[in-house]
C-alpha cells in the first residue's frame, strides 16, 4: 500500500511540474549538473568497482597474495569539458573556467570532509589497546603548527591518535574551503595522510581495516578524484587558433599575413618562433578581444597547473587537419608560459590532442601523424610528455559528414592507422572516443564498442565521452552506475586478455570499403539534394528544437537566424530525425550499399559470428531501425510538397533485408526481446505525442497572433520533450 501511494504521489508531482525550463541554460547550470553525478553515484561507484576488483584478485589469484592484496592504481578516472569546451560556445570564457575549477574543488573538499567524519566515527582505535607508530604522533604535532582543534577534542580523544589525525585533516580542509586560493593542503598531502593512517593500522596488526571498508574506499577516491573530482579539458576550434596566431605573429613583427601562407611556410614560421625563447607580445601590447580571451584562458590554465596540477586535463584541437594546427597551439602555450624550450629540452604540463572529425580527416590520419611525429620540435614535445600521444576521434561529425556505414568504417580504419603510425614511431597511444548518445553519433553499448576496437589499439588506455541524457541513464541510480562501470572495465580487461585475431582479411576489408563508398554516395546524394534542406526543416520540428532552453551552446555554428545543414550541429541534426521517427543517421545508405555490392551480404554473413566490429555496427543499426516508425514518419513527410518519404522508406526496406540476412535474425530485435518489448510498449503512447506535435506544428504555421503563437510554441516544446523521453534520446 505504501508503494502504491508513493507511485501515486510521484505521478501527482510530475503532473504539477513544468516540463520545459523557464529560462535559458547557463554554463554554470551545466557544470552543476555534471558535478551532481560526480558527487553522488560516480563518487560511490568507483570505490565499489575497486573493491570488486580486489575481491576478484583474492579469489582467483590466491597464490599472488602472499604479501597481501596488491595495491591497485586508480584505473577509473573522470574528466570533463563542461566549462572548458569553448568550441562554438561564446559563453565559455576564461572567467567561466575559473568558476568551473573552483566549483570542482569546493565540491571535492566537501566530499572529503564528510568522508573523514564518517571515518572518524568508525576508527575508534586506542593506543591503550594497540601500539601506534611514532610517525603518526609526529604527524599530529606537525599538523598542530598549521591548524588546531577545540580543547575538548584533545581531552576526549587523548588516546585515539587516528581520530585526532582525521580531525586535523578535516581542519586543514576547512581552511582550504575558507581560503579558496590558499592551496596549502594539496591532494598529494591528503593522500599521504591517508597512507600514514593505513600504515599505522597495519603496524598495529589491524591491516584488515585497510584492505576493505571505508578507509580503503576513501583511499581509492583520493587517488581517482584528487581535489578536482574531474580534470577539466580545454577545447577550441583550429580556426580560432589560426586567427589568434595570425594576430600574434603580426603583433610580434614576424609575419604580416600568416593566414595567406601555405602549409609549408606556416610550419617554417611556427618552428622558428617555437625555437626562439622571445615572447611575441610586448607588455604594452593591446591584442584584440579574441586573442586576449584565448591568452587569458591559458593564464587560467597555467595558474591551475601550478596550484593543483591534476585539475587540468588535455588541450583538444577541434577540426585538426594539418601539422600547423598543432604547432599553433604550442606557440600559444609558449606565449602563456605553459610551453618552454631550454637547451633543446621542452617542459609542458599539457597533452595537445588532435581531434579528427570528418571522413577526410580520418582517412588522412596516418599522413598527419607521420608528419607530426617527424617534426623536430614536436618530437621533443612528445618526449617531454613521456612519448604519449592522445588522439580524439569525432563520431558525431563523421556521421553527419559521411553517413552511418562510412563513419563507422572510417573510424575503425582510422584507429588502425593511428595505432600503426604510433607503433612505427615508438609512441604510446591513448585513443579518445568522442561518442554521442545515439547510434547516429557513435552511441550504443559501451562494452560492445570497446570489444569491437581493432586489436592494435587494445593497450589498456582508453577515453570516451558520456554526454546528454546518457549521463542520467547511466548514473542517476547508484547501482546502475556501478553496473555500467563493471561492464566497461570487464570489456577492457577482456579485450586485453583476448589475443585472437579479430580483424578482417583483405577481401572483407575491400568489401567494407566498397560498401562504405556506396553508402556515403547514397547518403550525400540525399543531403546535398537541392530540395533536401527545405524538406527537412519543414518536416521535422528543428526550428522549435532550436528554441528549447536545452543547453548553453548554440545549436548552430552560424548565427541563430541562419539555420542550415552546414551550420547545424550533430546533436540537433539527429534530434530532428528522432522526433519525426525516421532515425535516418543510424542506417541511411546501408540499403543502397548492399544492393549495389551484391556479394557483400554472403561474405559478411560468414564473417559475422567472429568479428566483433561487424557485430557492433550491424547490431546498432538494427536497434536504431527498430526505433523508427514509418507509419508516423509518413505523416510528418505529408507536411511538405516534396515527397522524399518513399525514397527513405525504400532505403529502410533494403537495409532491413540486408542486415537481417547478415545477422541471421528473423526480425530487427529478435535477439533482443527486452528492448523489442520495451519499444512495442512505448509506441502507442509515443504515437499520440507525435500526432499532437504534428497538429501543433500545423497550427503554429497558420497562427499570426503573437500571444497564441507563444502558447503553441510552449506546447510544442512540451511535445518535443515528451517524444525525446519516449524515444529515450535527444541526439
Amino acid at each position: 500500500e505504501q508503494l502504491v501511494n508513493g507511485i501515486e504521489q510521484s505521478i501527482q508531482l510530475l503532473l504539477a511540474t513544468d516540463e520545459v525550463r523557464p529560462a535559458a541554460v547557463t554554463v554554470e547550470d551545466e557544470i552543476r549538473q555534471g558535478l551532481y553525478f560526480l558527487a553522488t553515484s560516480v563518487w560511490k561507484a568507483v570505490p565499489r568497482i575497486h573493491a570488486d576488483f580486489r575481491r576478484a584478485l583474492r579469489a582467483y589469484y590466491p597464490n599472488e597474495q602472499a604479501d597481501g592484496t596488491p595495491e591497485l592504481p586508480p584505473f577509473l578516472r573522470y574528466r570533463s569539458w563542461i566549462g572548458g569546451d569553448r568550441d562554438g560556445n561564446p559563453k565559455v570564457t576564461a572567467a567561466t573556467t575559473v568558476w568551473t575549477l573552483k566549483a570542482h574543488r569546493t565540491d571535492a573538499l566537501l566530499l572529503y570532509h564528510r568522508a573523514l567524519n564518517e571515518l572518524r566515527l568508525t576508527l575508534s582505535v586506542s593506543d591503550r589497546q594497540v601500539q601506534m607508530p611514532l610517525e603518526l604522533y609526529h604527524s599530529i604535532e606537525e599538523d598542530k603548527k598549521l591548524v588546531d582543534l577545540p580543547e575538548r577534542r584533545w581531552r576526549q580523544n587523548a588516546h585515539e591518535p587516528i581520530r585526532l589525525k582525521l580531525m586535523l585533516m578535516q581542519a586543514k580542509l576547512d581552511r582550504e574551503l575558507a581560503e579558496q586560493n590558499s592551496h596549502t593542503y594539496t591532494a598529494t598531502q591528503f593522500r599521504a595522510d591517508l597512507a600514514l593512517i593505513s600504515r599505522s593500522l597495519g603496524g598495529a596488526g589491524l591491516s584488515s581495516l585497510t584492505e576493505g571498508g571505508p578507509l580503503a574506499d576513501l583511499t581509492v577516491q583520493a587517488k581517482a578524484f584528487g581535489f578536482h573530482l574531474a580534470a577539466i579539458d580545454i577545447r577550441q576550434h583550429s580556426h580560432v587558433h589560426e586567427t589568434a596566431t595570425h594576430d600574434l605573429l603580426k603583433f610580434g613583427g614576424v609575419e604580416a599575413d600568416y593566414r595567406s601562407l601555405d602549409e609549408a611556410d606556416r610550419i617554417d614560421v611556427l618552428t622558428r618562433c617555437l625555437e626562439n625563447d622571445q615572447s611575441l607580445l610586448s607588455r604594452d601590447a593591446e591584442p584584440d578581444e579574441d586573442l586576449r580571451e584565448l591568452l587569458d584562458t591559458l593564464q587560467v590554465v597555467r595558474k591551475a597547473v601550478e596550484t593543483e596540477p591534476e585539475s587540468i586535463g588535455s588541450y583538444i584541437i577541434s577540426m585538426t587537419d594539418a601539422v600547423s594546427d598543432v604547432l599553433e597551439v604550442l606557440l600559444l602555450l609558449k606565449e602563456a608560459g605553459l610551453w618552454q624550450m631550454s637547451d633543446g629540452r621542452i617542459t609542458c604540463p599539457l597533452d595537445v590532442v588532435p581531434l579528427l572529425e570528418t571522413i577526410a580527416d580520418l582517412e588522412a590520419a596516418e599522413r598527419l601523424l607521420r608528419s607530426l611525429f617527424q617534426h623536430p620540435v614536436y618530437q621533443k614535445h612528445l618526449f617531454a610528455r613521456g612519448n604519449l600521444q592522445e588522439v580524439m576521434l569525432g563520431y558525431s561529425d563523421s556521421n553527419k559528414d559521411g553517413g552511418y556505414w562510412m563513419a563507422n568504417h572510417a573510424l575503425h580504419c582510422g584507429q588502425h592507422l593511428v595505432a600503426q603510425t604510433c607503433a612505427k614511431f615508438g609512441i604510446e597511444l591513448r585513443l579518445f572516443h568522442g561518442r554521442g548518445g545515439t547510434v547516429g553519433r557513435g552511441g550504443g553499448r559501451a562494452n560492445q564498442a570497446i570489444r569491437a576496437m581493432p586489436q592494435e589499439v587494445q593497450n589498456g588506455r582508453i577515453r570516451f565521452t558520456e554526454q546528454g541524457e546518457v549521463i542520467s541513464f547511466r548514473y542517476a541510480h547508484e547501482d546502475i552506475g556501478r553496473r555500467h562501470l563493471e561492464q566497461i572495465v570487464h570489456a577492457q580487461l577482456g579485450a586485453l586478455a583476448d589475443k585472437s585475431d579479430q580483424s578482417s582479411d583483405t577481401r572483407e576489408y575491400d568489401i567494407m570499403q566498397r560498401l562504405a563508398n556506396v553508402s556515403m554516395k547514397a547518403y550525400r546524394t540525399l543531403i546535398k539534394a537541392e530540395d533536401f534542406w527545405p524538406w527537412y526543416s519543414t518536416v521535422t520540428p528543428i526550428e522549435h528544437v532550436a528554441g528549447i532552453p536545452m543547453a548553453s551552446r548554440p545549436i548552430s555554428r552560424k548565427s541563430a537566424a541562419e539555420l542550415d545543414f552546414e551550420g547545424l550541429r550533430a546533436i540537433p541534426w539527429v534530434f530532428g530525425w528522432t522526433q519525426s521517427r525516421y532515425t535516418v543517421p543510424g542506417w541511411y545508405g546501408v540499403g543502397s550499399a548492399f544492393a549495389e555490392v551484391e556479394e557483400a551480404g554472403e561474405q559478411l554473413k560468414s564473417a559475422y559470428p567472429d568479428w566483433p566490429f561487424l557485430q557492433a555496427i550491424v547490431g546498432n543499426a538494427l536497434r536504431e531501425m527498430a526505433r523508427a516508425r514509418f507509419v508516423i514518419a509518413e505523416r510528418y513527410a505529408a507536411q511538405s510538397g516534396e515527397n522524399l518519404h518513399e525514397r527513405l522508406a525504400a532505403e529502410f526496406d533494403r537495409a532491413e533485408r540486408a542486415l537481417l540476412e547478415i545477422s541471421g535474425q528473423s526480425s530487427l530485435l529478435s535477439n533482443n526481446p527486452v528492448i523489442e518489448k520495451s519499444i512495442a510498449l512505448r509506441n502507442p503512447y509515443t504515437d499520440v505525442l507525435n500526432l499532437a506535435q504534428l497538429e501543433l506544428m500545423r497550427r503554429y504555421r497558420k497562427e499570426h497572433d503573437p500571444e497564441m503563437q507563444e502558447r503553441l510554441k510552449h506546447a510544442l516544446f512540451v511535445s518535443i520533450n515528451g517524444i525525446a523521453a519516449a524515444m529515450q534520446s535527444t541526439g
